[in-house]
């Protein structure tokens, strides 16, 4: 085998493994769904947005509801 025979066939191996890694390593994470880890980090994160959520609709709620009572307030006041 020469040189050229030898630098064409580690090529060709490097090659086929990177195909391989590549399909089967996609498989892999798409089955299992990541890491239990970042599994963990995904469901605290989403917990956490589902919180905020709320609170940020009882602040839009309470706003709400204080500019409806001023504007009776200043109605009230401006019919005395």
């Amino acid at each position: 085998m020469n040189q050229f025979e030898m630098v064409v066939l580690i090529v060709a191996i490097v090659m086929i493994a990177s195909v391989f890694k590549a399909r089967h390593g996609s498989r892999r994470r798409g089955r299992d769904g990541g890491e239990p880890i970042e599994q963990a980090e995904t469901l605290r994160l989403r917990d956490e947005v589902k919180q905020l959520k709320e609170r940020l609709h009882v602040l839009e709620r309470i706003t709400t509801e204080k500019e409806s009572s001023l504007s009776r307030e200043i109605e009230e006041l401006r019919d005395r």
